[in-house]
């Protein structure tokens, strides 16, 4: 990558770089909005699961989840799938179900 200042034009690689970043910059609105719609979604089955007796969260789904992320991206993808639990459980509530450390 080249060192690019106010002084010096920017090279085509400066230019490349810049764009796969709004690219990335894109992405990620994107994966901001489906997190907050997955949240949705979440809080809404646990208010279900709530109303008809049930356990507010279902572990055995949580492990699912963190088995499908970790089947897709290994140790970092259970670290993506206990954040997203960890966002629709709420502050301080369950375990990360991922998580190989004590």
């Amino acid at each position: 990558m080249t060192a690019f200042d106010e002084t010096s034009e920017p090279t085509s690689a400066d230019r490349a770089i810049a764009h796969e970043r709004a690219a990335i910059d894109a992405i990620d609105r994107e994966l901001v909005q489906l997190v907050r719609q997955r949240l949705e979604v979440s809080r809404r089955i646990q208010a279900l699961r709530a109303a008809a007796g049930g356990e507010r969260i279902a572990q055995d789904r949580e492990r699912e989840v963190v088995a499908r992320w970790t089947t897709e991206f290994g140790q970092p993808g259970a670290a993506v799938a206990d954040a997203l639990l960890a966002l629709a459980r709420g502050p301080g509530e369950g375990p990360d179900i991922g998580r190989s450390d004590p």
